[in-house]
Order: C-alpha cells, then sequence, then structure tokens
C-alpha cells in the first residue's frame, strides 16, 4: 500500500527569499502563510522549510544555534504554529531541515565545550595538533582546511564545513538522546518529517590521515558509515516510528548499493533519499568545473536511480542547485517550452516529486556582474582559493556565475512591481532584473503559462496510477531524446523528450511510424499494414499532454506524427505494451 508522501507532491521553501512581510528585505513566515492558497490551487501536498531556526547565518541557517526555537528575522513559534495550522487547513503538510552533521559555533552546546572540564566538551570533536599542525590532513566541503585552533581551550575542533559550523561527535551517545528530543519537540507541534541534511557522513570511525585527493581528503573515514546506519535505525525506532511521518535524506557520494542500505524500506533507515549523480553530469569532479550539458549523460544518470532503487525523491533544483532551466534547458528562445519539458521530466518519473520555490514560473540564474553582488559563504571561499591557485579573474568568475548556490537564491518574482513584489526594503540579496517579465502574477491567469503547466503536471500525477505507482523501464537516450515508459498492471503511458533546439525525429524499439506520420504500436500493425488499422483507434499514440498547442486525446487528429519540436515534452497514450528495452544513440 502506498504511503501517502509517496502520492504528494513537496515544494521546497527557501524561507530567506520566499515573501517578505515587514520590510526588512528578508522572507518571513508570515509570507508564506500569505501564499498558501497558490501553493494550494498549484497542487502542493507537502512543504519542505529550509531552517527557520535561530542562527548567525554563517551559512544561512544551516549552522544552527537553537533547535527549539525560530528566527526572529522570521517571524515567531506563534508564527510558525500559526503556519502548520492553516496549512493543514488546506491538506498540506509540513517537513522541516533537520542539520545534525554540525551546529553553529554559537550553539550554547559549543560555547560550553570550550571548557576542557565541561560535560559538553564530548559532544564535538576536539583534538590537540600534531606538530605545530592540524590534528589530520582533512579537508572541507567548502574548500578551507577542516580544522580550526581554538586559543581558549587550546585545541582544534571539526568542521566538514564552515569554520563556524563545528561537527558534533556521534561517538557520544548524549549528541544522539540530544537529537531525538529535537526531533519530538517539532512533530509535536505538527509537522509530518524532516529532510536530514547531510545524513550519511555523521559517524565519523576514525580520524586517521586520510587518502589526498583533489577535494575532500578524509572522506572514506567518514562517508556512509556503519556507525551513521546505527543512528538511523535508533532514530526510526525511538522517534520516527511514533509518529505519522516521513524522511528524506540530502546524500553525499552515494552508490546505487550504498543508497539501498539507507533507503530500502527492509532497512528500517530513512524513507527515501536525494541522490546527486545526475547533477554531477555537467561537471568535471566538482560543481566548480563545469562541462558542456548532455542530455545523453543526464538521461543514463536519471535512468539508472530510477532502476537502482525502490523509491527517488526526484528534484532538478533546490537551494544549493543552479536554476534548471538555465543549466539543463534553453533560458533564451526556448525558455517556456524548455522548463516545461524539465516540468514534464520530474513529474513523471517514479518517485516523489520535489519542486524548489520559483521553479514552476521558470525563475533563472542570477545576472549578477561581479562578487560583491554575492552573499553565498562557499562562494566566497572558493573564489578566494580559486585565487591563492592564480587563477585568471574572469575563470573565478565564470565559475561562480555557473554555479553559485545565489543562483537560486534569489528573491521569489511575484510581480513586475519594485523589488518584483518580494519585499518593501532592500532585497537581502538582489533581484534578479528579468523579474518584468518572468514572474507569478503575468503566470497566474495565462493557461499557457509555465506555472499552469505545472498546476496541469500535478493533477494529472495525482489521478495517474501509472505516475505515480508504475514502474520505469528507459526505452531511448542520444542525440538530444530522452524517452521512457511508465507501466502499472495493463496500463502504460510513455514520455518523449526532446532536449535539443532542433526537431528530432523519434526512434523507439518496437514503434514505427507509418507513412503518413503517425506513431503505430507494432503489436497493432507494422508499416506495411498501417492502412489496414487506420480506423482502428488503439493503433494510435495520442497526446495525453504536450508543451505545444497538439491537440490531445479524445480530439480530432490527435494522433503524434513521430516528430519532437525543439524542447518539446510529450506523454503517449499507451493501450498496447512495446518491448521494454532501452536504446542508445550515443
Amino acid at each position: 500500500m502506498a504511503k501517502w508522501w509517496q502520492e504528494c507532491v513537496v515544494y521546497q521553501i527557501y524561507p530567506r527569499s520566499f515573501q517578505d512581510t515587514n520590510g526588512d528585505g528578508i522572507g518571513d513566515l508570515p509570507g508564506i502563510i500569505e501564499h498558501l492558497d497558490e501553493l494550494k490551487d498549484l497542487g502542493v501536498g507537502i512543504l519542505w522549510l529550509s531552517p527557520v531556526y535561530p542562527s548567525p547565518n554563517a551559512d544561512n541557517g544551516y549552522d544552527i544555534s537553537d533547535y527549539h526555537g525560530i528566527h526572529p528575522d522570521f517571524g515567531t513559534m506563534a508564527d510558525m504554529d500559526r503556519l502548520i495550522e492553516e496549512a493543514g487547513k488546506r491538506d498540506i503538510k509540513i517537513i522541516m531541515d533537520l542539520v545534525i552533521n554540525h551546529t553553529s559555533d554559537e550553539h550554547p552546546w559549543f560555547i560550553k565545550s570550550r571548557d576542557k572540564n565541561s560535560p559538553y566538551r564530548d559532544y564535538y570533536i576536539w583534538r590537540p595538533g600534531k606538530n605545530g599542525k592540524a590534528p589530520n590532513n582533512w579537508t572541507s566541503f567548502f574548500g578551507e582546511d577542516c580544522w580550526e585552533y581554538d586559543e581558549a581551550s587550546g585545541e582544534y575542533y571539526l568542521h566538514l564545513f564552515a569554520k563556524k559550523q563545528p561537527d558534533l561527535n556521534w561517538c557520544n551517545p548524549k549528541v544522539l538522546e540530544e537529537v531525538k528530543d529535537i526531533m519530538r519537540f517539532w512533530l509535536d507541534r505538527g509537522i509530518a518529517g524532516f529532510r536530514c541534511d547531510v545524513i550519511n557522513i555523521l559517524y565519523k570511525t576514525s580520524l586517521e590521515n586520510g587518502r589526498k585527493r583533489l577535494a575532500l581528503t578524509g572522506l572514506e573515514h567518514y562517508l556512509t558509515q556503519e556507525g551513521t546506519h546505527e543512528i538511523l535505525r535508533v532514530l526510526r525506532k525511538e522517534v520516527l516510528d511514533r509518529y505519522d511521518c516521513f524522511t528524506v535524506g540530502e546524500t553525499v557520494f552515494v552508490t546505487p548499493q550504498t543508497a539501498w542500505e539507507l533507503c530500502d524500506a527492509s532497512r528500517r533507515e530513512l524513507d527515501m533519499l536525494f541522490t546527486f549523480e545526475h547533477m554531477e553530469t555537467d561537471q568535471h569532479y566538482v560543481k566548480w568545473f563545469k562541462r558542456k550539458f548532455s542530455a545523453g549523460r543526464f538521461a543514463a544518470s536519471i535512468s539508472k536511480w530510477q532502476q537502482a532503487i525502490d523509491w527517488n525523491a526526484n528534484y532538478l533544483e533546490n537551494h544549493d542547485q543552479p536554476r534548471s532551466v538555465s543549466r539543463f534547458g534553453n533560458d533564451g528562445p526556448y525558455w517556456a517550452q524548455s522548463a516545461k519539458l524539465l516540468c514534464m521530466l520530474l513529474l513523471t518519473l517514479r518517485g516523489t516529486p520535489y519542486i524548489y520555490q520559483g521553479q514552476e514560473i521558470g525563475m533563472t540564474n542570477f545576472d549578477f556582474t561581479g562578487m560583491e553582488q554575492i552573499q553565498d559563504v562557499e562562494s566566497h571561499n572558493i573564489y578566494r582559493l580559486a585565487k591563492c591557485l592564480h587563477f585568471p579573474e574572469a575563470l573565478r568568475w565564470r565559475m561562480i556565475r555557473a554555479s553559485s548556490r545565489d543562483n537560486v537564491r534569489t528573491p521569489v518574482q511575484w510581480n513586475s512591481g519594485p523589488n518584483a513584489g518580494f519585499t518593501t526594503g532592500k532585497p537581502w540579496l538582489g533581484v534578479n532584473s528579468n523579474y518584468t517579465r518572468i514572474n507569478m502574477e503575468s503566470q497566474l491567469d495565462d493557461p499557457g503559462s509555465i506555472r499552469n503547466f505545472y498546476k496541469a503536471m500535478i493533477a494529472l500525477r495525482s489521478g495517474s496510477d501509472v505516475l505515480k505507482y508504475g514502474s520505469f523501464v528507459p526505452l531511448v537516450r542520444g542525440s538530444g531524446i530522452f524517452a521512457y515508459r511508465r507501466e502499472y498492471r495493463e496500463e502504460g503511458l510513455t514520455v518523449l523528450l526532446n532536449f535539443s533546439d532542433k526537431a528530432r525525429k523519434v526512434d523507439i524499439p518496437g514503434i514505427a511510424a507509418d507513412g503518413q506520420g503517425s506513431l503505430l504500436d507494432t503489436a497493432a500493425g507494422t508499416p506495411d499494414t498501417a492502412g489496414e488499422n487506420a480506423n482502428n483507434s488503439n493503433s494510435f499514440r495520442c497526446p495525453v499532454l504536450s508543451n505545444y498547442d497538439r491537440k490531445v486525446s479524445g480530439m480530432d487528429g490527435a494522433a503524434f506524427n513521430g516528430i519532437l519540436q525543439p524542447y518539446e515534452a510529450i506523454i503517449l497514450s499507451d493501450p498496447a505494451k512495446i518491448k521494454s528495452g532501452e536504446k542508445s544513440n550515443e
């Protein structure tokens, strides 16, 4: 039996950039409440909130100083309770970010831990130096050393991210008990689960020197260790199983095998997880070194993971990834078509779809021109590192422009008014100047808009057992084409996607085109017998939905002609089964 979170569509909100209601330039909880009706109209069933806890904002909320509170920038606990209540009235559930690999260095636990005699000392990973240097040779996710010397205690503490984000010591059972209490606190307030930040690096099995790498030296000592599996099983048994909730894990460097170990139902750890491989198909090793987007590589990765684990957390954007239409589509002449194509991809894959704020209106990467406009701490660290390595200034900026997290953190573009309707004050991060053309208000009542295509696709998925529960069968990838089927019991749908700016003829095993261009099931007919089957309505594959102006099933002349227009995406009705099996044209 399907779980409720398998049937819903999740919408991620990065509160700082969503909607400001008090003019301070920072989005807030009342701003989210203000737009609940629009989210309900879109078809959203779950809201995922990026951190709203008190934080010094060294990493925009992912450095938490109090897990039981609300940052004043976002409002009050009363606002949070009202958000949970108002969302519930609209049958929308809320999940929160659970950031438990590290805290802020301003968390009371860490402040107390700086005293060697404090009972909190062992809440973090403190070690003396070796020969006047750091305890080991590990490096951080943010492109810097991951040990910081503390004058007060005369030792170093570990931080796999920014230096103001000290790692918790999960070898200490008291840390586990603290986290159980945090989770119960929020579940008792009515939230429906957690997105678990970098959840597969919690447990550090060893602090020995790591094998030298271009990045993340030391990774083998903390990546998906057995200690982390045990932590997740305990949290499941002693906390999560007592609530109607779910967890989704952000997991780094997972393989199909390690992903299965983390999220297969039999393991009783996570319910699903975010993988990164498809988001790495346009890079060389790390995200800062981009290579040309290949639809074939992209499709191969998606197909691999669709078949590797039973239930995926599907996404194309989040608060850490650039805008998908700028990255995987075409934010120029085919902006609308490619944004809709990506929508169809996302909502026809097997798994729970995650939409990031602004994605539903086709928001693009930022149009900033220099580092002074960048707020992201990671981007500034990488820029400094690249400068130390004598990268030319133009290359440094090109790296930031393509991969900075600020690409996706610019304020939501609500209308064509000042600051895109986000705030009456000065926005914390610049607004993309294309807001006069790309904004929510202009799309709400436009039946051909990207936003209303998302609405139609969400409704289609909601009403389709094939799209919600069906298996995934890859068919074709290559020459810009990605085609696959979804099958459930005796029903099926075929999805055709053209990631090219040129028209493409579809070549699918088991399907042939008749002389007039209509796609025919070979089970129902062949090119030689096409005329005999011309009056058999079950022989033709008719569009269920397209991002072009095609007539859909049930209307005269609806048969698909076998040609996909630039960035066209189409779902075909599939009354007769075709032979499964992927064909690659690469």
